[in-house]
């Protein structure tokens, strides 16, 4: 039997064993349970009062309901009340984004928030982060020292979110220094919004919240 008969045998026998389309597995379906063993509200109009997941899909890429959303509306006042905030704190505050998503990007390494933190890496860069910066958040005690990546406002702002999560009190000294640094405004924007996502890595964590 010559070379080329038995190449053409070969390729006959691995079609021929190759499994069906029919037979391959479908693609995974959105998961339906959280790790803490609560189910998602499925991402349909039966996931609570049309107006509360109106407006939740208003904030979503592709109005498709987030994993977040979909334990928040197990309690629909309660998204309700949460999406009107995060709502202000994403689009209607005077502190600068990258500010914003440095705060976030930090809550989620120093909470071990993985959920967190993969929902805003995308954000981070969007506002003007870089890999470089999202490499040093890992480690939120080097980063605001790192006057390399980071400016003496991001350093400062770090030092605020590393005070606030981990000794809930804040230091005069780093108090006074982003005083200096950003009007009060921001000051006050830049502590709600540690706070804010505080809450969000706690609630997610302790629910077994995963990425979708």
């Amino acid at each position: 039997m010559s070379n080329r008969t038995a190449a053409i045998l070969l390729t006959i026998v691995a079609v021929c064993a190759a499994p069906a389309l029919a037979d391959q597995p479908a693609p995974s379906a959105p998961k339906a349970v959280s790790r803490s063993g609560i189910p998602y509200k499925p991402d349909d109009d039966t996931a609570g009062p049309k107006e509360i997941v109106d407006a939740i899909r208003a904030r979503r890429t592709g109005g498709k309901l987030l994993n977040l959303d979909r334990m928040l509306l197990h309690s629909p006042n309660f998204a309700k009340g949460w999406n009107g905030m995060f709502g202000a704190i994403r689009g209607q505050l005077t502190v600068p984004g990258k500010l914003r998503e440095l705060c976030i990007m930090a809550i989620g390494t120093l909470n071990h928030a993985d959920y967190e933190w993969a929902q805003h890496e995308p954000e981070f860069i969007k506002a003007g982060g870089t890999p470089a910066q999202l490499a040093a958040l890992k480690n939120v005690a080097t980063a605001l020292k790192n006057d390399k990546l980071f400016d003496e406002a991001e350093r400062a702002t770090l030092a605020l979110v590393d005070e606030m999560t981990r000794s809930i009190k804040v230091s005069d000294a780093t108090m006074k220094r982003l005083r200096k640094l950003l009007p009060d405004d921001q000051v006050v924007e830049l502590a709600g919004t540690i706070a804010g996502y505080n809450m969000v890595s706690r609630f997610v964590v302790a629910l077994g919240v995963e990425f979708e």
